[in-house]
């Protein structure tokens, strides 16, 4: 085991409790073998990024192994905290590519080659989830031939929603790099500073900024940095795409939404500015804005839903008389690195989507996300925050000031 493990500080995560968590529930639920292919979950068991296709082997005793395509495997092995000798690459020839190679491994950990093979099988709004595909699943199945392949993805997922205290400081320390990219943001922008800025400037400024003080990766899949200028703000409250070689503009709104690692703690902040002159309507907007995050963040605690949540907020925008300007859903869920979307367990009416009615418990993490739009006047905002619920109330781990600045 490298010397990782050996690491008390305040990152530390006892990772072979988390095995040995899970194979506990592995035999309760009589699987043999875990198969993990999620992001999530290679994430959550391995300690290590890994972009490039890859598996984790649970066995029903001892340590896992990995799988990762040939070219990333010993960087993987450099990082996690598993032996080295259990880091496998996995390249196209016979006997050597991925489903043959952890085929047999999966094997060798039965008795007569024979079992419950538990798998990660579903769908997800969020890309590189990691779902074992239709083809790999007809691979292992002929591969595996006499064990029973059965999807298991919620013995992780229900382990993994309330975060210890490692955890939680690896998103704080993800969290306060992003408040150094928005500093550095603000400074770059007042006084006259955004005149002839484009969105991608502003992303990299941002990054630049996280990177000297320790960010790994901006690491939201659509698109680093997502910064949104003018009518783009007005697009779902953002639009949610990459910077664009838009220009700032005087009389127009800015969303600066941003993004750092810190071993595969996330952090995630958006703060928002008006650039003068500014309208009354454009701070009656702003205004609504900021109040409802406001109460948001005031409702959150231990013991309430998500359908709770959005029915006190929507109330409350509906009697100030900007709700058909939310879009209504306040938080997504958030984990280590590939662990963004849903929240809580796969339990609900829709399937794979957060259930309205989960009931959030203390040391949960997720995202307060919300978005507010008005695309016919050409206006947005948007809040994202890591949060930790509390008994009475929760943490917000960004400490940028809420507010909407106008600029000049």
């Amino acid at each position: 085991m490298t010397s990782r493990m050996e690491n008390k500080g305040p990152y530390f995560i006892d990772f072979p409790a988390r095995i040995k968590s899970i194979q506990a529930e592995m035999a309760r639920q009589k699987i043999d073998v875990y198969l993990g292919s999620r992001l999530r979950t290679l994430s959550w068991t391995l300690d290590a990024f890994c972009p490039w296709r890859s598996f984790v082997v649970i066995p029903a005793e001892g340590m896992p192994a990995a799988f990762s395509f040939v070219i990333d495997a010993a960087r993987i092995a450099d990082e996690t905290w598993i032996d080295e000798d259990r880091v496998y690459g996995f390249v196209p020839m016979g006997g050597q590519d991925q489903i043959e190679l952890i085929s047999d491994f999966i094997k060798d950990q039965l008795k007569g080659g024979k079992g419950r093979v538990g798998i990660e099988s579903g769908m997800s709004n969020y890309l590189p989830e990691g779902w074992l595909t239709h083809y790999e699943f007809q691979r292992y199945s002929e591969a595996l031939d006499g064990c029973e392949l059965v999807n298991a993805h919620s013995i992780v997922d229900a382990l993994s929603i309330v975060k210890d205290q490692g955890t939680i400081n690896r998103f704080r320390e993800a969290s306060r790099i992003v408040d150094m990219g928005h500093k550095a943001v603000f400074e770059a922008i007042k006084d006259g500073g955004w005149k002839g800025m484009t969105e991608t400037e502003i992303a990299g400024l941002a990054a630049l900024a996280m990177r000297r003080e320790g960010s790994e990766w901006e690491w939201s899949f659509t698109g680093g940095n997502e910064i949104a200028a003018g009518y783009r703000t007005g697009l779902a409250g953002g639009a949610c795409t990459p910077a664009t070689r838009k220009k700032l503009a005087a009389g127009e709104p800015l969303m600066v939404d941003i993004h750092a690692m810190f071993m595969l703690g996330l952090g995630d902040h958006s703060h928002n500015y008006l650039v003068a002159p500014a309208t009354d309507r454009q701070h009656w907007h702003a205004k609504n804005f900021v109040d409802i995050v406001a109460l948001t963040l005031k409702t959150y605690r231990a013991g309430i839903t998500p359908s709770t949540l959005a029915d006190r907020m929507m109330a409350f925008a509906e009697e100030r008389g900007f709700s058909d300007y939310m879009v209504p859903g306040f938080e997504h869920g958030i984990g280590m690195m590939g662990d963004e979307w849903r929240i809580g367990l796969n339990d609900g009416p829709f399937p794979y989507w957060t259930n309205p009615d989960h009931v959030y418990r203390e040391n949960e993490v997720l995202i307060c996300a919300m978005q507010y739009a008005c695309p016919e006047e050409n206006i947005g905002f948007r809040y994202e925050n890591p949060i930790v619920i509390m008994k009475n109330g929760c943490d917000e781990m960004s400490k940028f000031p809420l507010g909407i600045e106008e600029i000049r």
